[in-house]
């Protein structure tokens, strides 16, 4: 007798992609998926080649086979709704980019049917299978990190691109009104790159929007996102299929130098899918010799400090208001002493979980496929109501799983480096979990310092995610121990990193809670004893009101956000070694209407 899986509702794991996330997962007419990946192959002449493989799943990605590939494929593809052909689209800058391939085993590849670097086109009318033709569209390499989009108001394909031409990089869209034969480019306009103002001392990365991302709404309005070296993902939209569109502008969705990701849904939704993050102050480039000239001018990046949090949301209202903010993933590998180099380097340089690929399943559920790396990417489900409730708890039950807590250790950065990795620094954990000081047999959360030199930022953090709101009421059950330094409580609308030197200027609000057992300069805890810390946040009164006991006070509001609140943030305000620190024995949330 078969059984029945259990329903998914909260983010779930079910596989682990055999390649990088962003265009190679592909949902078939008849619900089974694919995610295609390579296998280097190491030969005795010291030549490597790539073979094709994949992992399928006929059970709405619950369970999964893993194959090669063994007639020549270009990888994912996507299902004409018009001829029925499978058909993607290829940019290659060389001739070697083009074949896949050193010497060996290019049948394995349809690429290798490509006999020039340029813009290609595959197809095959028989099925994913192949076998696949190569046409040739265009001699620029145009750089392709999404599948083709078939709009669902017009017989047209949309085709996101971007090229870079001396290190500045242009992005736009392709069209197409005959199932691909012939295609029309669009460019969009550049939005700013970085600038150096306070807090940084250094440039990011400094282009100017790459990686669209474009999703239809039921009206047949157009949105696009851009990855952006700003504190925003950037948007533009267009009424005419993508003939024409708006100038660039701000969107609401906080991130820097990662990849957006928008998902039309059924019933009129659209999930937005990124990194709902912002990355430390940049560092006084002239003061790290290990740069070269393109890292310290932001042509190139130097580190990327924002790529360890996932994030969901939903619309249904066409894109005017947005609920969830929510946490799909912290990255397995987030405190990993070792993280430049663990794993090797063949399958990707970067340990990240910004790339992002996701289809809407016959269940309803939702698959997200993310991450560049095998030691991080990964395959979840999740049922999109989950992005409506209304509140979250944590007593610790479940170790550290749901908190980011690292710290930076003073690394080699900088771009491709081989196996000492690419653009990160070290990590270690910051925070931890120890035994109950009351002798109950479980553990709390310790925030303190403990000085050490390698340390990028000495001072310990942790930040716990929840859905977002305008109005919410959040529980913290603390400790302040004799002869600490107290801890700061941020409540804010992004993930910020535990060690944000500058948090208290980005939160939305935030109050100290001092060595005098003060909580906002109002008497409130005594040392060495529990209490209950009652935060009652209204961001449209622009006022977070506290109790602990029968102890009252409130903090102004800080900073605005049309997001709401959706994290909490706690960092140690010791200067110097701070040992014991506070304790944290559970906190909960609920969203107030």
């Amino acid at each position: 007798m078969s059984q029945v899986p259990e329903p998914i509702f909260a983010p779930t794991v079910v596989a682990i992609p055999p390649t990088n996330a962003h265009r190679d997962f592909m949902l078939l007419p008849d619900g089974e998926l694919r995610h295609y990946g390579q296998e280097p192959i190491l030969h005795a002449d010291h030549t490597v080649s790539v073979r094709i493989n994949m992992i399928r799943s006929f059970d709405n990605g619950r369970n999964w086979q893993f194959e090669y590939v063994d007639t020549p494929s270009p990888g994912g593809t996507v299902r004409s709704p018009w001829s029925g052909d499978y058909l993607t689209v290829f940019g290659f800058a060389t001739l070697e980019d083009a074949r896949h391939v050193l010497d060996h085993d290019s049948s394995y590849s349809a690429r290798s049917l490509c006999d020039r670097p340029g813009l290609w086109l595959f197809r095959s009318r028989k099925g994913p299978d192949g076998p696949f033709t190569a046409r040739f569209l265009g001699d620029e390499a145009l750089h392709i990190q999404r599948q083709p989009l078939a709009l669902r108001n017009r017989r047209r394909w949309i085709l996101p691109f971007e090229i870079r031409k001396e290190n500045v990089v242009d992005g736009g869209i392709l069209y197409s009104d005959d199932d691909g034969e012939h295609w029309t480019r669009v460019w969009i306009k550049r939005p700013p790159v970085h600038e150096i103002a306070w807090p940084h001392k250094g440039y990011r990365w400094r282009h100017p929007g790459l990686e669209p991302v474009v999703a239809e709404y039921d009206d047949g309005r157009l949105h696009m996102l851009l990855r952006t070296s700003t504190d925003y993902h950037w948007e533009c939209f267009s009424t005419d299929g993508g003939e024409s569109w708006t100038d660039p502008a701000p969107s609401r969705f906080y991130s820097v130098a990662t990849m957006p990701n928008l998902l039309a849904l059924s019933g009129g939704r659209m999930l937005a899918i990124w990194n709902n993050t912002t990355p430390l102050p940049e560092r006084d480039h002239d003061l790290q010799p290990e740069l070269d000239e393109t890292g310290r001018d932001g042509t190139w990046e130097d580190v990327f400090t924002n790529r360890d949090a996932l994030h969901a949301a939903i619309s249904d209202d066409g894109g005017r208001t947005w609920r969830g903010f929510r946490e799909l993933a912290l990255n397995a590998c987030r405190n990993d002493i070792d993280f430049r180099s663990s794993g090797g380097t063949w399958d990707s340089l970067d340990k990240s979980i910004h790339q992002n690929q996701a289809f809407e399943l016959a269940d309803g559920n939702v698959i997200v496929a993310f991450g560049q790396h095998s030691r991080c990417r990964r395959i979840v489900i999740f049922n999109p109501r989950w992005l409506d409730e209304t509140g979250r708890e944590d007593d610790f039950t479940a170790g550290l799983d749901n908190w980011s807590i690292h710290q930076y250790l003073k690394s080699i950065t900088g771009g491709f480096r081989g196996i000492a990795g690419h653009c990160s620094y070290n990590r270690r954990p910051g925070v931890a979990l120890v035994p109950h000081p009351d002798g109950i047999p479980r553990e709390v959360l310790q925030i303190a310092r403990h000085p050490d030199p390698r340390l990028l930022h000495e001072k310990e953090g942790a930040v716990w995610n929840f859905p977002a709101a305008r109005r919410g009421r959040l529980k913290l059950k603390l400790r302040l121990n004799p002869g600490s330094a107290g801890v700061r409580i941020s409540l804010c609308d992004r993930w910020f990193n535990p060690v944000d030197p500058v948090i208290d200027s980005f939160a939305v609000f935030t109050l100290e809670l001092d060595s005098a057992g003060r909580l906002a300069r109002c008497p409130a805890f005594e040392p060495g004893v529990w209490g209950e810390l009652i935060l009652e946040y209204d961001q449209e009164a622009g006022i977070c009101h506290f109790t602990v006991g029968e102890k009252t006070g409130s903090v102004p509001l800080n900073l605005d956000t049309v997001n709401g609140v959706s994290y909490l943030h706690l960092q140690s305000l010791a200067d110097g070694s701070d040992p014991d620190g506070v304790f944290l024995e559970s906190v909960s949330m609920t969203k107030l209407q």
